[in-house]
């Protein structure tokens, strides 16, 4: 949306999207998909907080990591998802790492660390442990329900992970379950890392991936699905900007149907 056309569209959805009840937007979907790329654009051009809830997950991977403490270990992993205490903040000035938000773990910037393979590698055996769920579920809601009133720093969030739809913000007034083929998202990936300067054979991210699925469609606690009410969107053969537009599109119907403007389907 540039140019003065793309600016006045842009603030008119800006408008539109404050009629959200709550003004909370939920997006999720397996690892590569697009979300946290769709979910950021959408954020900017709302003007909305985007809140990556994997970050938190991949912090206390993170920790364990640096800690060297074994994955497999659940408790002591749990343990330490239990008195971490995780920020994530508006990033000041341009983005870090593309991403607009900075994360903190117990006060260390840990924005970019977070990103590494090896927390990739590790990161679904983590989000699975019961404890390490409900710990970081409580942070999450409580980000989420702050933002959802509207009086927060931002008027509104765009939340993007696994179980945001199902689990973290249930009444979300928009939910869309992102999707792709998995040679599609193994390809994303991989153009990711290079793009952070990370050499990755494509064969080894397509096994990474897999796995991640397996792992996160197969745990007992919130698993991976797609809500009964959630808008699923299909973007193997689409670029960003399209599934972006999409969902503002999606945006503007919700808000419309909120303020009883529109005829609310979907």
């Amino acid at each position: 949306m540039n140019g003065p056309e793309g600016s006045a569209a842009s603030a008119m959805i800006r408008a539109r999207a404050l009629g959200l009840r709550p003004r909370v937007i939920a997006i999720d979907g397996p690892a590569g998909s697009g979300k946290s790329t769709v979910g950021l654009a959408v954020a900017q051009v709302l003007d909305f907080l985007f809140f990556d809830t994997g970050a938190m997950y991949r912090a206390v991977t993170w920790a364990a990591l640096q800690r060297g403490v074994e994955v497999a270990d659940e408790k002591r992993v749990s343990e330490i998802a239990e008195v971490m205490e995780i920020d994530i903040l508006p990033a000041r000035g341009t983005n870090v790492d593309g991403r607009s938000n900075l994360v903190l773990a117990d006060g260390v910037d840990v924005t970019d660390a977070i990103r590494r393979p090896e927390v990739d590698q590790q990161v679904s055996a983590v989000s699975a442990y019961g404890r390490v769920r409900e710990a970081l579920s409580r942070q999450q809601r409580r980000v989420g329900e702050r933002y959802g009133t509207g009086r927060a720093e931002k008027p509104g969030i765009v939340m993007v992970g696994r179980d945001i739809g199902t689990v973290i913000m249930p009444h979300a007034a928009l939910k869309v379950y992102l999707d792709a083929g998995v040679e599609e998202r193994a390809r994303r990936r991989r153009r990711q890392l290079l793009a952070l300067g990370k050499a990755v054979d494509l064969a080894q991210v397509l096994a990474d991936i897999l796995r991640r699925d397996k792992l996160d469609s197969g745990r007992a606690l919130s698993p991976l699905r797609v809500a009964e009410d959630a808008v699923v969107l299909d973007t193997s053969h689409m670029d960003a900007a399209a599934a972006v537009a999409q969902v503002l599109a999606l945006v503007e119907q919700m808000a419309g149907t909120a303020t009883g403007d529109g005829d609310g389907q979907r």
